[in-house]
């Protein structure tokens, strides 16, 4: 069922503009739930926050991800660019 879905994505982003895919994938941000290590890059300038059992959501109309962060044992929203932010799924 896994592979069905990976290949029917694919297929359907190969069908859109790169405009559509980055509005797609915006979207589908809003759905990811788990264990994620979210990182913003603006040059010189990287910070890292982890996200245990959270979600991270996105406003695309207005460019950025909202999530809850856990930093040493402390909990706090922080909200990023998606332009320049990069999520990376803990396994």
């Amino acid at each position: 069922m896994r592979l069905f879905l990976l290949l029917s994505s694919l297929l359907l982003l190969n069908a859109c503009s790169e405009e559509q895919q980055n509005r797609l994938s915006r979207m589908g941000v809003s759905w990811l739930e788990g264990d994620y290590k979210v990182t913003y890059a603006a040059g010189d300038h990287v910070k890292s926050w982890t996200v245990r059992d959270g979600k991270v959501t996105s406003e695309p109309g207005k460019g950025y991800y909202f999530f809850w962060a856990s930093q040493n044992g402390k909990k706090f929203y922080v909200q990023t660019p998606i332009a320049r932010t990069y999520i990376e799924e803990i396994k």
